[in-house]
């Protein structure tokens, strides 16, 4: 899951810091729809091997396929849980998620700007100056 942090995490809600209730809520929201979108309607690329030819990599790679695509041709996966897999897709509108992903992220990006950070702390000194250390320097 790390691995897609800046792929799919970062681009989404960026590196801010987001510690409001009001924000707490909108990122909720934003990472379901996320998911969803993700999971159903991005293809990925899963790296097949990797070959050393002299100095050079030559990667294989299956075709593209969504993770919705990947469950589905899964024989460990119960016919149950691909029924109901299959009934959410149908429910599911990419245009419109996408639509609604634009306007979350919108929403969490003005109330980013609204919110007012404490000033930083100055880190603490290790030797505090004394009277008799400030003279000998």
């Amino acid at each position: 899951m790390e691995q897609k942090n800046y792929s799919i995490v970062r681009r989404a809600v960026g590196y801010g810091r987001f510690d409001t209730d009001q924000q707490l809520q909108l990122l909720n929201e934003l990472y379901s729809q996320l998911r969803l979108y993700t999971n159903f309607f991005l293809p990925t690329m899963k790296l097949l091997s990797k070959e050393r030819v002299g100095s050079r990599v030559k990667k294989k790679y299956d075709p593209a396929q969504t993770p919705y695509q990947r469950v589905l041709a899964s024989r460990q996966v119960s016919k149950a849980d691909k029924q109901q897999l299959r009934a959410k897709y149908a429910t599911l509108n990419p245009a419109a998620l996408k639509r609604q992903l634009d306007r979350l992220q919108q929403r969490l990006t003005q109330t980013a700007s609204n919110t007012r950070h404490l000033p930083e702390r100055q880190p603490k000194k290790f030797w505090p100056e004394t009277s008799s250390n400030a003279k000998s320097l």
